[in-house]
């Protein structure tokens, strides 16, 4: 086996790349060690160009094995790795962001890149390595590809920042951001961003990506000297030669119409003038070169006039096909209590994205339990969004959650997450679930209004309320840029930048940002992050004029948790042999019950009646009974030395024979039967915990009295 081995010292760990043959029909393949985190890197692209298309056909894969970790997990039937977990689908759409860009915009021939892991330490994120695996894989392969990229990831312990922490670090961090570098003509660009954040400010963000750009640059010459020697020449594209003479026909068909039909304020009309448009381009190009076939050509061109009027206007004039000023807001409008019998629910609207969020509070026993390669736990906060295609005007088919939908589900659970109130004070499961109800841009960030506002319709003792904006960035090869405030439409769809932020008054709690254009400066990046701030406090004014707080009450229709600690040795009680007691509980007085291993039970009900009983009963089974103490008990069975009382539910106490009657007794039955109901003492209690009664205390005291 050819290999060629090399390693650099990254962020205080060794940072170890193969490259060998072993993957050998692939266009490229790496093996990337960090710790003992190793992951597999491929690149394959086909051999025919898909037509047609639209976009650029990359497909990322990431994926997780079980036996990384020294784990065989799974149902009880089935032992082998299914679906991706929705870290994996989160990490290869990080992934995919971060690449993407960098592909030449005329490549049309599908790629895929696979990130397999093939060992993983419990110390190293495999997302980061990932990361550069699939950049020094495309850059060494002969798929055309501009990069290599740096990636790092960033924590914040005591002011300090903290680069490629461990899962360790990462717990005491007050960020957890991840971004990508490239190599840009003046200074290093910024092309990806993914974290979240415990509200920090705007300044430190801006701190912790500049801190960071040391380490990219380290990574980017490392790269580059392995590119160096074992890069491969990369495939020519065959570029389409301009043809300016129909360009000309075009421009001269289309007049003023696409820039009218762009600058349309309403997305339905735009949307429909511009498909129109587009219809009679195809068959005026048809008409007039029949069987030469340059519609494709004509289309294409088409797509490039927009994005040429879109930036055009909004560089050189501050125009925006809504019409609005380039830091200007969509009309936002907001409401609570929407839905009757829901536990809280909060509908915000954007112009014509509108984002209805829906609360529902559950027993601690409701969580979900996380079981994949990294993750081993429970998850007591959940954010779900749909986007239906109904909120487009489409007609799809719906086969559960795409890989969208579970990320711009966690960004904004990530966003809402630093602001939960603690199990301890708030031991409720809470989960969200958002339905876009009609898009037209952000509909993410609208996401987190809406959340927002459930959490607090719905009493959930929230920090702060939040909010999110997108902003997009129009620029030219000049070097001019315009950076817009609440994208949409044509915006989103041919800017440079989707720059998502969420957070409160107070800070940060989360970013997401991605580029068509190869990455942005740091200048742009803290103009970015002001802009964001100042339309952040203002979506939070109109939020205010809703709901300012959680309301101070829980739903009617929530349910109610009370709690009780005992003493954790009583807990095998409580459970009774086999679940008896415990389900005994829960079917006579129809709750949910959940024991922490230090004795702490949380009771949850529907009603709080219910709840009470439970409890009364849990303490009466792990009440300590004390010498001298005086019960009621009933008799429960009877041997030739003596009965059993039970004198708590589910605790029991003996009655020696000799301490049934003041006199000498045969046999019990001549003094008690099942079923009868006795004054008892306790006269003692054995190493054991088995409790010793007495009728017959019972019986003297009763004639001391008289």
């Amino acid at each position: 086996m050819d290999s060629k081995k090399y390693k650099i010292e990254l962020c205080n760990k060794e940072l170890n790349v193969e490259i060998s043959d072993l993957a050998e029909q692939a266009n490229g393949n790496v093996f990337v060690r960090y710790g003992d985190t190793v992951v597999l890197a491929t690149c394959v692209m086909s051999k025919q160009e898909r037509q047609g298309a639209g976009f650029f056909p990359l497909l990322v894969d990431y994926e997780e094995r079980y036996y990384a970790a020294g784990k065989i997990r799974g149902p009880r039937y089935i032992k082998r790795e299914s679906r991706p977990s929705d870290e994996a689908i989160l990490n290869a759409r990080l992934i995919d962001r971060a690449i993407r860009p960098l592909f030449p915009k005329e490549l049309t021939r599908e790629v895929q890149v696979i990130l397999t892991i093939l060992s993983w330490d419990g110390q190293n994120d495999p997302d980061v390595p990932g990361l550069l695996a699939a950049s020094l894989v495309l850059a060494i392969s002969d798929i055309p590809w501009q990069g290599p990229l740096g990636a790092i990831r960033i924590g914040l312990n005591e002011g300090n920042f903290i680069f490629n922490p461990t899962y360790e670090e990462r717990e005491k961090s007050k960020i957890d951001f991840v971004l990508t570098g490239i190599e840009g003509k003046k200074e290093l660009l910024i092309n990806m961003m993914e974290g979240g954040f415990d509200e920090i400010d705007e300044k430190t963000a801006s701190e912790a990506t500049a801190s960071c750009k040391k380490f990219l640059k380290d990574v980017l010459d490392f790269q580059k000297r392995i590119i160096k020697e074992v890069g491969k020449e990369k495939i020519l594209i065959e570029r389409t030669e301009k043809d300016l003479e129909l360009e000309k026909e075009i421009k001269e068909f289309l007049g003023n119409r696409l820039e009218k039909a762009i600058f349309q304020p309403e997305k339905n009309e735009r949307v429909d003038q511009m498909a129109l448009l587009k219809e009679e381009l195809a068959d005026f190009t048809e008409a007039k070169h029949p069987g030469e076939g340059k519609t494709s050509y004509a289309l294409n061109f088409f797509e490039e006039e927009i994005n040429r009027l879109v930036h055009e206007n909004a560089i050189l004039h501050e125009k925006r096909p809504d019409g609005r000023k380039i830091d200007e807001l969509r009309k936002i409008s907001c409401q609570v209590g929407v839905l009757p019998r829901t536990h809280g629910s909060g509908l915000f609207c954007r112009g014509q994205t509108k984002a209805l969020s829906i609360l529902t509070l559950g027993a601690p026993g409701d969580q979900q339990i996380l079981e994949g390669m990294e993750i081993v736990g429970k998850k007591r906060f959940m954010h779900h969004y749909n986007f239906p295609p109904y909120s487009t005007g489409e007609i799809k088919p719906m086969r559960g959650p795409a890989r969208r939908d579970i990320g711009h589900g966690m960004l904004v659970e990530k966003a809402l997450l630093p602001l939960i109130p603690a199990s301890e004070s708030f031991p409720y499961t809470i989960r969200i679930v958002t339905e876009i109800l009609s898009s037209n841009g952000s509909t993410s960030m609208a996401s987190v209004s809406g959340s927002s506002l459930a959490l607090m319709d719905a009493g959930v003792p929230i920090k702060a309320p939040a909010t999110g904006i997108a902003l997009g960035l129009m620029s030219d090869k000049k070097g001019n840029y315009k950076i817009l405030t609440d994208i949409q439409g044509p915006e989103d769809h041919h800017g440079d930048m989707d720059f998502k932020v969420a957070g409160t008054r107070e800070g940060i709690t989360a970013i997401q940002m991605d580029v068509k254009i190869s990455g942005i400066t740091q200048e742009i990046l803290e103009e970015v992050l002001s802009r964001g701030k100042k339309a952040r406090l203002q979506i939070l004014e109109t939020m205010d004029e809703t709901l300012q707080k959680p309301r101070p009450e829980l739903s009617p229709f929530a349910p109610r948790i009370l709690t009780i600690q005992i003493n954790p040795d009583k807990i095998r009680e409580v459970v009774g042999p086999g679940g008896k007691v415990i389900n005994e509980i829960i079917g006579e007085c129809g709750v949910a019950i959940d024991i922490q291993p230090t004795g702490l039970i949380f009771v949850t009900s529907e009603s709080e009646e219910a709840a009470k009983k439970a409890i009364d009963w849990i303490k009466n089974i792990t009440r300590e009974v004390k010498v001298g103490e005086v019960f009621q008990g009933k008799v429960t069975r009877i041997f030739n030395f003596g009965a059993m009382v039970e004198i708590l539910p589910n605790q029991e106490g003996l009655i020696h024979i000799s301490e049934l009657a003041p006199f000498r007794v045969n046999r019990v039955e001549d003094i008690v039967k099942v079923g009868d109901i006795v004054p008892v003492k306790v006269v003692g209690i054995d190493e054991q915990g088995r409790v010793n009664l007495s009728l017959k205390a019972m019986q003297e005291n009763s004639k001391r009295r008289h």
